[in-house]
């Protein structure tokens, strides 16, 4: 039962005790209180069902915000995740300039440095990558 509910019987039973509220102090204040139960209860059952809209309002915007977290963050690490497993930057032994190789490169056996067209190969042993000029 509501609260507008419970204030509904009350109003019946203290209708149904024909009390006088013309001219009975007691009367007149029983029909005041119920009036101001009447108010408070209609006010407190508008103030659940906007607690209800925004709790509502509250999980679409989280929703869209998880939505809008997984393509900002998701995408950058899978962006570094990938650069760290295809690509890796070595400089040139002749001109000093980075260069950024990758696997396919790196298979042919030889980089040409577009900066100063030398050729090299690189040195994989260890895991440490040099640079060896080609003559």
């Amino acid at each position: 039962m509501t609260i507008s509910e419970k204030v509904a019987y009350l109003k019946g039973l203290a209708e149904g005790l024909n009390l006088d509220t013309e001219k009975s102090k007691e009367g007149k204040l029983i029909s005041v209180m119920i009036g101001i139960l009447e108010e408070v209860g209609l006010s407190i059952e508008d103030l659940e069902e906007n607690a209800l809209a925004l709790g509502e309002e509250i999980d679409v915007l989280s929703d869209d915000l998880a939505d809008v977290e997984s393509v900002v963050f998701d995408e950058d690490e899978n962006d570094e995740e990938d650069y760290d497993d295809d690509w890796f930057e070595v400089e040139c032994p002749t001109c000093e300039e980075p260069l950024i190789i990758d696997d396919e490169a790196l298979a042919e056996g030889f980089i040409q440095c577009p900066n100063c067209q030398s050729k090299f190969s690189l040195d994989l042993s260890d895991d440490v990558v040099e640079a060896d000029e080609e003559e």
